[in-house]
């Protein structure tokens, strides 16, 4: 045993005061032990107290181990903080922390409800706005002279007892179903309202009942931000200080349903003759399908839009079976109410109401003014019409027509309706319009409806495409004032890829070899049914449409051949605008309704009408130049009594529903219908008999209401002739084909000028536009061989022998009946009995 002394064994829980390492685990580093009792234990040879009862010097050890331990616990954190930082790198620095979102959370809430609590503070309940005590709308002639008033509030208040619960139900379910259990606004409708307008699938505004009344009776239609701010706080101030009964009441006496009615009690009456507490609920279930819009769903104004009022109806009777508040079995015997005709206000009677109605859709239509703001009120719309030129109209159509109608005696007179307008060629305007006898008896305006053929007043524009493109006979002539046609009846059309079209003349009567210009005069199917093939009926229809009819008329697409014996559905006043772009030598201008309108004394911008090219200048004389032998001594001789050079068309539509004139002066075009429609079933009707003639057609009332009318229209004003530039050729006659299967021509010389025209025409070669130029004002010119040039000499109809026989063509097909007129046959221009345009197909009728 080594003499040295050996250490002391150590007693449990003593702990070496070396410093120890900061990665040593903190459990390694525990100086500390603890005895049985869980008490700490001190080391009883170094730890122990000196006598004085101070800590010795192994306490103070422990201690400051203690504190290093902390440290080094500290910067161990920090280390390991510094070492996460340093792994957010890239694409993970741009994610937000949990503690960013929920600062941003915060914030957000704290900014909405501090926003919320600040619009609800600032905006108050405004006084009623000036759409609650609505002003009217004054619509003048054009020199000032007023028409109408529209807009003075057609409106009569009434307590929600005496509306109808049918009706309160009906407008709850078409509109805010959840009206009395929900609160006053619906944020999640609106946006989802606002989602649906954005992404094209229409304007919805997600607002309800309360929201509605509010913008109807306290602010103004326009779409801003702004007004639906205000909107949402005022909709929720309102439903804490009325009741719900209160708000419905209010939005049901405020609400626009159209015919100028305000309210629900003005509805009933404009619409059903009743009082607000009668309507049913098939009758309200339609008056709150109008909220959704007003104009478009009046099926009187508007009937082919019929399918979709009644899908909308049916929408608000299913809810209110759904709601509870309508039987199954009572709707499922419910049938569309068709509403009343004739209890219309009387400020709006005889023209008055259809001039306000057709200048209002103008307005609408070229985004002028819109609907809501017309509803408004306000506005002073100074139209185009001239009130002697108007006046001018009606006493015709009641001289020629309206007081030679016997209704009670003869049943037939009481289908008669009339149409009628007239424009300016070089302006555009349209400056006088006839569309009923009373807009409170008859509601239909009958200058702009689009659903009676028009006959044979569409044959100039086969004419004039044939012109414009340079078109020939299937034996390769051109096409001219000239050209021998062969125009026997039921004569198959050659050259057509189709079914066989063999179009029947009037009274089937075969002219044999006849030129065109004898052929229009005559209004022979034959001929033009053939020509509508060698020009092509996609090149017509285009022409057709250039000139001014609109793209989308009914039955105009994919006629083939029957295009010529016009069986489309154009209205007069496109048909007025077609002939007034060939009066105006092919410069087509868009015809305009208004003049000048303002607000409150501010000017409303109106769009810019800029005159095109529509055909080349050459095209448009020479249908002009043909034009004016039908009334020299073709089917309109009747239209000779407006006392000037004219040019013109009669025509029928199918089964003599209607007769057309339509005719031009250089300084007028005006187009004038008569049409057969039961007044009860609204169904087309034939007009034979009617006045107590055999047939009406063209050549009869139509072209004597355009012959008064234009002379007393165009009293004091100086006489114009028309100056004309034909296409080369024109007045000269083409010999008929070599294989032609007719008869010998009866046409005579058609270079030589006829000895009975008028001197009317400008007897210079070349005449130059209206401003100086050669070829029309873009300097274009026909295709093909319809060069500038030409002649102006004379007539190009020549002889077209006996003008008053009774050998005219017709505007129909395949008819029977009587074959006199009662202006002794020399206006004939018609079939008189059914079957009309149709023509021979294999023994069908085209389609």
């Amino acid at each position: 045993m080594s003499d040295e002394p050996q250490p002391k064994k150590p007693r449990p829980g003593w702990a070496s005061h070396e410093p120890q390492a900061a990665d040593t685990p903190d459990d390694a580093r525990d100086d500390t032990r603890t005895d049985a009792a869980g008490l700490p234990r001190s080391n009883e040879s170094d730890g122990e107290a000196d006598g004085h009862g101070e800590p010795g010097p192994a306490s103070a050890k422990t201690g400051a181990s203690a504190t290093a331990g902390a440290s080094a616990k500290k910067a161990a954190r920090e280390e390991r903080r510094a070492a996460l930082k340093a792994r957010r790198t890239g694409w993970r620095r741009l994610v937000p922390t949990w503690r960013m979102v929920l600062g941003a959370f915060l914030v957000t809430a704290l900014l909405v409800v501090g926003g919320f609590l600040l619009g609800y503070t600032l905006v108050q309940i405004p006084a009623a706005n000036a759409a609650a005590t609505q002003q009217a709308n004054v619509y003048l002639y054009a020199d000032g002279t007023v028409i109408a008033r529209d807009g003075e509030v057609n409106r009569e208040n009434v307590t929600l007892s005496q509306i109808s619960e049918d009706a309160q139900h009906a407008v709850l379910a078409a509109e805010d179903r959840d009206f009395y259990t929900e609160s006053a606004v619906d944020p999640l409708a609106m946006v989802r309202g606002a989602w649906n307008t954005l992404t094209g699938k229409g304007k919805q505004s997600g607002s309800t009942i309360t929201q509605q009344y509010v913008k109807n009776y306290y602010l103004r239609q326009e779409q801003t931000v702004t007004r639906k701010v205000k909107e949402f706080f005022i909709a929720i101030k309102l439903d804490r200080n009325q009741s719900k009964d209160e708000i419905l009441e209010g939005y049901l006496n405020t609400s626009f349903f159209g015919r100028g009615a305000y309210g629900i009690q003005a509805a009933a009456h404009a619409y059903y003759d009743m009082d607000a507490s009668e309507l049913d609920a098939g009758r309200a279930a339609y008056l709150a399908a109008l909220v959704n819009a007003p104009s478009q769903y009046d099926v009187v104004a508007h009937p082919g839009n019929r399918a979709f009022v009644e899908k909308r109806w049916n929408y608000v009777l299913d809810g209110m079976v759904d709601e509870g508040w309508l039987d199954p079995a009572e709707r499922a015997r419910l049938t569309f109410p068709v509403p009343k005709r004739t209890t219309l206000s009387t400020t709006m009677s005889g023209q008055r109401g259809y001039i306000v109605n057709i200048v209002k859709q103008h307005l609408v239509d070229n985004k002028i003014v819109d609907e809501a703001s017309l509803d408004a009120g306000g506005y002073r719309i100074t139209t185009t019409l001239q009130k002697s030129k108007q006046d001018a109209f009606v006493e015709s159509v009641d001289d020629n027509l309206m007081d030679r109608l016997d209704k009670k005696n003869r049943k037939v007179d009481t289908y008669v309706r009339a149409g009628g307008a007239s424009i300016e060629p070089k302006t555009g305007k349209v400056v006088a319009m006839y569309n009923g006898i009373d807009y409170v008896k008859q509601y239909t305006p009958n200058a702009t409806r689009r659903d009676f053929q028009v006959g044979s007043s569409f044959k100039p524009f086969v004419f004039t495409a044939a012109v414009e493109n340079g078109s020939r006979t299937q034996d390769g002539r051109r096409i001219t004032p000239g050209t021998h046609y062969d125009g026997t009846s039921e004569r198959p059309v050659q050259g057509w890829p189709g079914p066989r079209y063999a179009p029947e003349n009037e009274d089937h009567e075969d002219y044999g070899d006849i030129t065109v210009s004898e052929a229009t005069d005559k209004s022979v199917n034959a001929v033009y049914a053939q020509m509508a093939v060698d020009v092509g009926p996609d090149k017509v229809r285009k022409t057709a449409v250039d000139l001014g009819l609109s793209p989308d008329t009914p039955d105009l697409d994919g006629a083939g051949p029957s295009i010529a014996l016009g069986v489309a559905n154009a209205s007069v006043l496109d048909m007025t605008q077609a002939y007034a772009t060939l009066a105006n030598h092919g410069k087509h201008t868009p015809y305009t309704l208004v003049e000048k309108v303002t607000q409150n004394g501010r000017d409303i911008a109106l769009p810019e009408r800029h005159t095109r090219r529509a055909v080349s200048r050459e095209a448009a004389d020479t249908t002009t130049s043909v034009l004016k032998g039908v009334v020299e001594k073709g089917t309109a001789t009747a239209a000779q009594t407006s006392g000037r050079p004219a040019a013109g068309k009669t025509g029928t539509a199918e089964e003599d529903t209607a007769a057309w004139f339509a005719g031009y002066t250089p300084d007028l075009a005006t187009v004038v219908a008569v049409m057969g429609q039961d007044p009860v079933t609204a169904g087309h009707k034939s007009l034979y008999g009617a006045m107590g003639l055999p047939r009406v057609n063209g050549g009869g009332a139509p072209a004597e209401i355009w012959g008064q009318y234009t002379r007393d229209a165009l009293e004091g004003e100086p006489v114009s002739s028309f100056s004309l530039r034909l296409q080369p050729g024109a007045d000269e006659s083409q010999p008929p084909a070599p294989d032609s299967s007719g008869g010998p021509s009866s046409s005579g010389d058609v270079s030589a000028p006829a000895t009975d025209a008028p001197d009317d025409e400008d007897t210079d070669s070349g005449t130059p536009d209206d401003d100086g130029g050669s070829t029309g004002d873009d300097g274009s010119e026909s295709e093909g061989e319809n060069s500038t040039g030409g002649t102006t000499t004379g007539s190009p109809t020549g002889d077209t022998g006996d003008s008053g026989g009774t050998g005219t063509g017709t505007d129909g097909g395949d008819t029977t009946g009587g074959g006199t007129t009662d202006d002794g046959g020399s206006n004939r221009d018609e079939l008189p009995g059914p079957g009309g345009l149709s023509g021979a197909l294999d023994g069908r009728r085209w389609d």
